[in-house]
């Protein structure tokens, strides 16, 4: 059995070490002992009483033994003659403490008191971890990475340890042993091995948490994140507001010639970040999204929550990005599915002709507006001499009131002469 410099000396150590308080690491000894003295074929079954003495380490035990008239259990019985031993006047029921050798458990049990007290103090380790780092969870906090464990990153935190799951780090990302590494502590995972901390660096709230830290008219609330949606490795976009209109949102992230974004982009190891202006119109905060790609004939179906619109065919690959992942990245920032389909060319020809027919009506006809002509072209009236036989009633079925109708015909008849 471990002597009492050597108890001291773990005490010591894992109060200035550890700090694990000498009453804690007198309870975890304590029950080592009694834990090795229990798998004892000698000592089974013993209520066995332990007291270490804080300032030397020394270690005291007695078996508890109950005094009675008739013995049936040896390990933890004496019988009331025997009992005067230790008590002038023992009754039934009384409580005889005797002391143990504790040198009688072996070599083999001091060695599993020794394991024992490891375990306990690991455990011990783990269930502090819970309170001193509950109040993390969703901050950034940085670490080393010690060791790699079939694809987790273990991260040393200084008082505690962290891992890095293969699906809470970001792909393609290849970080090395004695790496410093910024992450999320994105939970305090409860394991029957004790709480464990999970950090990120894939998650969207990591990317959030950078600008926070980053962009000060976010720590001031100027600035809101109102949406983000993130493909760790690849691309990140952000939809941001300002309650303040002397503030531009998308400047104040950005930086100064950028100086705010790259710092992060550095950071994810040259991940894409878009930063939008945040619509509450879905079709105007699609357009951000996509931009400088345009959306065109977009229908919004509500009860769907569903976008349908048409893209050009230079666009459409942009769009929709590297196996659709620019469009699943819109998707989420916006909350709506999408649909979206290649602008049909022939569409795009009829539209060129009759914006060249309007174009040229207008001339023509110079007192006509832009939408006037484009209406008149749309019904097949690009022309003075598709004119003949038109009537106030032919131009009222398109949409004109009858003053315009009028003002049309007239200008027709005056510049067709």
């Amino acid at each position: 059995m471990s002597n009492s410099s050597e108890i001291l000396a773990i005490i010591e150590y894992m109060e200035k070490e550890k700090q694990i308080s000498r009453e804690d690491m007198i309870e975890k000894i304590s029950a080592a002992i009694k834990q090795a003295a229990s798998k004892s074929s000698l000592h089974s079954g013993k209520d066995l009483r332990i007291e270490i003495n804080p300032r030397t380490g020394a270690i005291k035990a007695w078996t508890a033994l109950k005094v009675t008239d008739s013995v049936a259990d040896p390990a933890c019985e004496i019988h009331i003659d025997k009992a005067r031993l230790y008590l002038p006047d023992p009754k039934i029921g009384d409580e005889v403490l005797r002391e143990m050798d504790l040198s009688s458990l072996g070599r083999i049990a001091a060695k599993n008191v020794y394991q024992s007290i490891i375990q306990s103090v690991r455990q011990f380790e783990k269930e502090r971890v819970y309170v001193e780092y509950r109040d993390l969870v969703g901050d950034i906090v940085t670490g080393t990475v010690r060791r790699r464990e079939k694809g987790t990153l273990l991260v040393d935190l200084g008082k505690s340890e962290g891992i890095i799951p293969r699906r809470e780090a970001i792909p393609g990302e290849d970080l090395a042993i004695g790496d410093r590494v910024r992450c999320l502590l994105l939970e305090i995972e409860t394991t029957p091995r004790g709480p464990e901390i999970i950090l990120s660096r894939a998650s969207y709230k990591f990317v959030n948490r950078l600008f926070e830290l980053e962009v000060a008219e976010i720590t001031d609330g100027s600035v809101k994140i109102e949406a983000m949606a993130r493909e760790p490795g690849y691309r990140t976009k952000i939809a941001v507001s300002s309650s303040d209109p002397r503030i531009d949102p998308v400047g104040a992230c950005v930086g100064s010639g950028g100086s705010r974004v790259k710092s992060i982009v550095r950071e994810l190891g040259g991940e894409k970040i878009d930063v939008i202006k945040y619509y509450d119109d879905p079709r105007l905060l699609l357009e951000e999204c996509i931009k400088p790609a345009k959306a065109k004939n977009v229908r919004i179906i509500p009860e769907q929550k569903l976008i349908k619109f048409e893209v050009s065919d230079e666009d459409l690959s942009v769009v929709i990005g590297k196996k659709g992942s620019n469009a699943k990245l819109t998707s989420r920032l916006l909350g709506w599915r999408l649909d979206i389909e290649q602008e049909a060319k022939q569409n795009v020809g009829i539209n060129d002709k009759l914006q060249a027919a309007a174009g040229s009506l207008a001339q023509i006809l110079p007192n006509i507006t832009e939408h006037q002509a484009m209406i008149l072209a749309n019904n097949g009236l690009n022309s003075i001499e598709t004119f003949h036989d038109v009537t106030v009633e032919d131009l009222a079925e398109m949409g004109f009131s009858p003053v315009e109708a009028e003002e049309i015909l007239n200008t027709v008849k005056k510049y067709g002469v």
